[in-house]
């Protein structure tokens, strides 16, 4: 499918080092280190307390991997507009496959916990804004964002876009979550690649775990 443009093509934006990487890794197993030790202690800490902190920790990993480069942090996440096109075929996309992979009947440990917790009363709305919002957001800047920055500026973006989606859907451990998860990293990763803009994989992503969300809140389980 063919879009408006290409930025990629341009070579013309800022490289994510691997010494950024390197200090992502450090800054995120000190956070990590350093929430295990505080989690004990929160009051009423539930598991969607325990993910925001988590995910939280990663947001910051992020933000500390890039502060050495200063502001040429934002064009080289790639965080910039695109156009509609890529965004909409993003969510009819990723609709179209979360929809598609639920056929196949494959409910992973993981996936059934988390849609368990989604199903508790009143914790649709945090677990929206955790599951559906703070998660997409994460993970994208992780492995679209700073992975995928890495390799492209390495090697190219072909390697980028298969290393970052093979990467993001073995991040999810489980072989069955793998398996469902797969499809939609390769649709992420084109979806970078093609607009070299984090805001179409966003968007797409944060309309599948939100549907997600929703569907186990007010679907029969």
């Amino acid at each position: 499918m063919a879009f408006d443009h290409n930025l990629l093509i341009q070579k013309d934006y800022p490289r994510i080092s691997g010494w950024a990487l390197l200090l992502f890794v450090v800054a995120l197993a000190i956070l990590g280190v350093a929430v295990r030790f505080l989690i004990p202690d929160l009051p009423g800490k539930g598991m969607l307390g325990i993910l925001a902190i988590f995910y939280g920790a990663g947001l910051g990993a992020v933000f500390l991997a890039v502060l050495p480069i200063g502001w040429s942090a934002i064009p080289a996440l790639a965080l910039r507009g695109a156009g509609w096109k890529p965004v909409v075929f993003g969510v009819v996309g990723t609709l179209a496959l979360s929809i598609g992979v639920s056929q196949l009947r494959i409910e992973p440990k993981a996936m059934k916990e988390a849609m368990d917790i989604v199903r508790q009363p009143g914790a649709i709305a945090i677990s929206l804004l955790v599951l559906g919002g703070l998660a997409p957001l994460v993970e994208e800047l992780i492995f679209r964002g700073l992975l995928y920055g890495w390799i492209a500026g390495r090697w190219n973006s072909i390697a980028a876009w298969a290393v970052s989606s093979i990467a993001f859907a073995l991040a999810h451990y489980e072989p069955a979550h793998i398996v469902l998860v797969l499809p939609l990293a390769i649709l992420f990763g084109y979806l970078r690649r093609r607009t070299n803009s984090l805001l179409p994989s966003f968007v797409a992503h944060v309309v599948n775990n939100s549907f997600a969300v929703l569907a186990a809140a007010y679907l029969e389980p």
